[in-house]
């Protein structure tokens, strides 16, 4: 695999720029990434800083951003081997590098393909209801108040009804923090406002003297030094393959949707399987170096592109100004307030919900609405590493049901004027006659019945008659389909009639042989297709109909 690890001084200032407001921006966002996923919130800020690092090095695309994203911080947040081992910290590290290792096979085996059976209800269900468990999640660092219950849905409700076991000051810094952010981003400072915002409140807060105001502190001492390796511990594999599958899945999509939205340098589009191995040696390099699991951010990458960036250079130069910033301003880091983190993440939560797309897969179908209604639900309920996986499930029924109903079969036939037409086949195969009939859809296993089930008839009148089936650009049909022909074939074997099969290929001529169809219907009967589109089929009809004038 070559790693990119370029230099251009053409773009380099540029790319400093880019790489100074991503990088700068990315110190408060991925300590509040960790916070979302119930870790040491440096576990967020190093998996931030050595993803993008890594990221950049080992992608196709030039513009995508490896950090923590909400979404899996939210997997990472119902993991329980991660906050209930004995050691939770190389638990989440452990999780990081199973996490990359999936992501790297994913990409060496290009499964990049796999990804087009989740459908759209499912994902704006999931990503829906991430945003609200983002918001829900952080209201005890928002409001103070630690509410008890089995899920954030209870907690909440616990959180309203008891209003007076709110603290003020907390819920001030969060709320003000909330308020500035929306201020200056109208300003020219654009996504630094965040930043400006939370360091304000923070300041605020200690300049006030609300010392009962969580910090960064409360959770141990930000050290002033970059992260050193750690080994991933192999007895916690097992309790962490399902969520690791889920975290993988779920950073691959957002990954996907990067390499086909924004071009590189050249004007190519990344490969999206290259895009799954440098994900992979993101997370693998995040795991070792104490930080959490990342994938492609689909806001840090469009805060890249729109700082300026003009290559991957701006992706290192943001990795640089993140270490900078932990060697030099450490003890202030140490002082961010924790509801100053909650508030971004609350508004963070807040902008993921998407109503317009909402809509969109609401007017598209009750089965849309059925998949979107269950995704949602299960995400709010179950843990979401479960959830995900339900989700893909769900996806993969759905796509099933919607081929298996596809089929359909036509009857070609040539008209008075000499015109091929298409029409619906006959209930019953008519005596004495020829009748080609073409398959449309997929052909696979569950599809075998519909498929049975539109053949015409074959009945007691039904003699001296030949069924063709074009099989043209069908390769493997497999056991459940050979099974309806073969009985197709010997129903109108029993009443003097004929089945021939065109446009086969030696796949199929193989399968009709093994299958045994073969041997009811004849070698003859079986016409193997060439380049000429519609010799084969025209030589079948010929045969077919020589045979039916001399069966009279």
């Amino acid at each position: 695999m070559q790693l990119r690890v370029p230099f251009q001084r053409k773009t380099l200032r540029d790319d400093a720029v880019a790489g100074l407001v991503l990088g700068v921006q990315s110190v408060p966002d991925g300590l509040a990434t960790g916070l979302l996923a119930g870790v040491n919130p440096l576990a967020g800020l190093y998996g931030y800083l050595v993803g993008t690092m890594a990221g950049a090095a080992a992608t196709s695309s030039a513009f995508m951003a490896i950090q923590g994203t909400g979404a899996m911080a939210m997997i990472v947040a119902d993991v329980p081997a991660v906050h209930d081992a004995r050691d939770p910290a190389v638990a989440l590290f452990t999780l990081s590098v199973l996490t990359g290792v999936v992501m790297l096979a994913a990409g060496l085996f290009r499964l990049g393909s796999v990804l087009r059976f989740v459908s759209n209800a499912v994902m704006v269900g999931f990503i829906n209801a991430v945003g609200v468990n983002i918001i829900l999640g952080q209201l005890s660092n928002f409001t103070g108040y630690s509410a008890p219950g089995p899920n954030r849905i209870i907690r909440a409700l616990q959180t309203v009804v008891n209003p007076s076991q709110i603290h003020l000051a907390t819920l001030a810094v969060g709320v003000a923090t909330i308020v500035l952010i929306l201020l200056l981003e109208r300003t020219r400072l654009g996504a630094m406002g965040l930043v400006l915002a939370v360091i304000a409140t923070s300041a605020a807060a200690f300049v006030f003297g609300w010392h009962d105001v969580a910090t960064l502190n409360d959770l141990g001492e930000v050290p002033r030094s970059l992260p050193t390796p750690q080994l991933p511990s192999l007895l916690l594999v097992p309790s962490l393959i399902v969520p690791a599958l889920s975290l993988a899945f779920v950073g691959l999509v957002q990954g996907a949707s990067i390499s086909t939205n924004y071009p590189n340098p050249d004007g190519s589009f990344a490969d999206t399987s290259r895009d799954f191995v440098g994900q992979g040696v993101a997370n693998i390099a995040s795991g070792v170096f104490q930080g959490m699991p990342v994938g492609g951010s689909v806001s840090a990458s469009a805060l890249n592109k729109a700082a300026g960036a003009k290559s991957r250079q701006a992706l290192f130069v943001a990795s640089v100004v993140m270490a900078l910033v932990i060697l030099l301003f450490a003890t202030a880091i140490g002082y961010v307030a924790m509801p100053a983190l909650a508030g971004l993440l609350m508004l963070i939560g807040f902008r993921t919900i998407k109503p317009d797309r909402i809509a969109t897969v609401w007017k598209t179908g009750i089965v849309q609405k059925a998949v979107f209604v269950v995704t949602f639900v299960l995400t709010m309920l179950i843990p979401l590493q479960y959830a995900v996986l339900v989700g893909v499930g769900v996806s993969v029924i759905l796509h099933i049901v919607r081929q298996s109903n596809q089929v359909t079969i036509k009857r070609r036939q040539v008209n008075d004027a000499g015109d091929l037409v298409e029409t619906d086949p006959p209930a019953v195969v008519p005596p004495g006659e020829v009748v080609v009939l073409q398959p449309y859809g997929s052909l696979f296993f569950a599809a075998a019945p519909v498929f049975e089930a539109q053949l015409p008839a074959v009945q007691d009148s039904s003699t001296g008659s030949v069924v063709i089936l074009r099989l043209r650009g069908r390769s493997d049909l497999g056991t459940t389909f050979m099974d309806v022909l073969l009985r197709y074939a010997q129903s109108l074997d029993r009443v003097g009639s004929r089945l021939m099969i065109a446009s086969t290929n030696a796949d199929i001529d193989e399968q009709l042989a093994v299958t045994g169809i073969t041997a009811v219907i004849g070698e003859g009967s079986v016409y193997r297709g060439d380049e000429r589109v519609g010799a084969t089929i025209r030589q079948a009809e010929s045969d077919a109909r020589a045979w039916v004038e001399s069966h009279g």
